[in-house]
């Protein structure tokens, strides 16, 4: 299996939509960043964790012509308001595509997007069908089968999902309070893929020295920060991070 970090820019990306790249160096290709979006890749399942608006962009960069599932952390737009880029496969399949979201999230996307869910006629009928988000699945066929845990977590004044894929990866994308009974799924993991905005304090996202405290309480084999603003220019960050931290670039490709 392999998990691609299709984006892992905040709400604007970088450069922003009015070319403002902050302290990010534009000579980089590491510093320009879609919003957040990733894929796990198995031999028989592509899944998609959150839709955001750089979708079409991503997909098309990896080659993408299947997905099977999409999971969502939360309701905001910058992971929400890419799902009309998911019409294409339920064309190519003429099969509606599973999506999984939380209570509060399936009712902002119902409500935002109600023409997805039901079919209005012969021409445009319904191309997802949404599903409750559960703490378990498991997912595939017989002897490949994986495990996907969702662990809400706090965002500011939203709830979000964090999401452990078969105790190897964490992909935390947005989050300000992790609580201290989930703490448990999170030790040694292979990856964690953690939340880091920027340096200063933030009421709904880590800043790097919460995401480096996070990092060394679990101790995973390596951490990748994500969600990163136009603050945070790859190079220079990277020189003063741990050796089994580093911060996450577009297309960035785990081994599971």
């Amino acid at each position: 299996m392999k998990f691609i970090i299709l984006g892992c820019g905040s709400s604007m990306g970088v450069p922003r939509p009015d070319g403002f790249f902050g302290n990010c160096d534009p000579k980089n290709k590491k510093n320009y960043r879609t919003r957040c979006s990733a894929l796990l890749k198995s031999s028989n399942q592509n899944i998609l964790f959150d839709t955001s608006p750089d979708l079409r962009q991503q997909l098309l960069r990896h080659k993408i012509n299947k997905i099977d599932k999409v999971f969502y952390s939360h309701m905001h737009g910058d992971q929400t308001h890419g799902i009309n880029d998911l019409r294409p496969f339920y064309i190519s399949s003429k099969k509606q595509i599973d999506i999984y979201a939380d209570k509060d999230t399936s009712k902002y996307l119902k409500r935002s997007f109600s023409y997805i869910f039901k079919s209005y006629s012969r021409e445009y009928p319904a191309t997802l069908k949404l599903n409750k988000l559960k703490k378990n699945f498991l997912i595939g066929t017989n002897d490949k089968k994986f495990n996907i845990r969702s662990i809400m977590v706090e965002h500011g004044t939203v709830k979000s999902n964090c999401f452990i894929i078969d105790k190897k990866i964490a992909y935390i994308s947005d989050v300000n309070k992790i609580y201290k009974k989930d703490y448990k799924y999170f030790d040694k993991l292979k990856y964690l893929v953690i939340d880091c905005l920027w340096y200063n304090f933030h009421p709904s996202h880590f800043n790097l020295e919460t995401s480096l405290l996070m990092i060394k309480k679990f101790a995973p084999k390596k951490a990748i920060l994500t969600n990163l603003s136009p603050v945070l220019d790859y190079k220079k960050i990277k020189k003063f991070l741990p050796k089994n931290v580093i911060p996450a670039y577009d297309g960035l490709t785990l081994n599971l």
